[in-house]
């Protein structure tokens, strides 16, 4: 569980990786192969800030900038990918169906029924909507996730004082892997509806109800001591 201390805001992706990282680590309960904390919220107060720099985590700009432009085709095969980037990566392989297609591309999700679109035209036309939101995980569609569920429910867009808020909320969320790339692409949308809205850019607000790292990325014994 979360203790009252904890922090709902940050600068920068990579604080909150930094800080969530260690959060885990020290207060995580054991769930599932991992550190989990339940029901984790905060905001990244410029989503500009989208780099990864802690030096353990050796995050790459370069993949995470070929899945955001996978995303942007709207093609949930996994070969698209590798145009892109040159390969596959294991993960995307494993989670593929026989034909090489998966619902985690969030692109291909927000393309489905013009989502994308249609909640841009709302935002042009009144900026106090609430029906901003792009669907992701859709429970009606269950029988298609066998080997890829969606870990992210729903994106929400808001302005307020002219400057588009995001809201993304999650399942589940692993803070290695899932967080550095997601927030990526989450805040490259954001930047890219503020521009096609020509509202100013506001704050990038996370959420996930299962915020877990995986054992096997817990940090090595001899560091923990610092940290603490």
């Amino acid at each position: 569980m979360l203790s009252p201390t904890t922090r709902t805001s940050f600068s920068s992706a990579s604080d909150a990786y930094d800080y969530w990282y260690w959060k885990l680590f020290r207060d995580g309960q054991d769930f599932g192969n991992t550190k989990a904390l339940f029901n984790v919220g905060f905001y990244i107060t410029n989503p500009k800030n989208n780099y990864i720099l802690n030096k353990d985590r050796k995050w790459s700009q370069e993949y995470a900038e070929a899945e955001w432009q996978w995303y942007l085709s709207g093609d949930p095969n996994i070969s698209k990918l590798g145009e892109i980037y040159g390969k596959v990566p294991v993960i995307w392989r494993t989670m593929a169906d026989k034909y090489g297609n998966v619902n985690s591309n969030y692109g291909y999700q927000w393309k489905r029924r013009s989502q994308l679109d249609k909640i841009i035209t709302m935002l042009r036309g009144n900026k106090d909507t609430r029906q901003a939101a792009i669907s992701i995980y859709d429970g009606k569609e269950q029988d298609s996730y066998a080997t890829d569920t969606p870990c992210t429910y729903a994106v929400q867009f808001t302005v307020v004082d002219n400057k588009l808020n995001m809201s993304v909320v999650m399942r589940s969320n692993d803070i290695w892997y899932g967080f550095c790339n997601d927030q990526y692409c989450f805040s490259s949308l954001q930047m890219l509806v503020a521009y096609e809205t020509g509202y100013d850019l506001g704050t990038y607000y996370h959420f996930a109800h299962n915020l877990h790292l995986y054992n096997d990325k817990l940090p090595e014994l001899k560091t923990r001591n610092y940290h603490l």
